[in-house]
């Protein structure tokens, strides 16, 4: 990849300012995989995570910090290109 091709990502700040929700849903391609789609605050979906990834990278704990734990480990990484959209 070369410098021109890496991938951006809104601060903190930002995305917590763009994102409106995150949801778990079933992969419209593959019904045996799970994502994490990130919607705008006016329900444009913005982008998308892989579940396992994410799980596997972020170890989440059970229950609402789980869940906060999740959703701070994609606010700090919504590219900038969301914005474009």
């Amino acid at each position: 990849m070369s410098g021109d091709d890496e991938i951006k990502f809104l601060s903190f700040e930002q995305a917590s300012e763009v994102v409106g929700a995150i949801q778990e849903e079933e992969d419209i391609e593959d019904e045996n995989h799970r994502i994490l789609t990130v919607y705008s605050k006016d329900d444009k979906e913005l982008c998308w995570f892989d579940f396992e990834e994410v799980v596997k990278e972020v170890n989440p704990v059970k229950g609402d910090q789980g869940r906060e734990q999740v959703t701070n480990y994609i606010l700090h990484r919504i590219p900038e290109w969301v914005l474009d959209n």
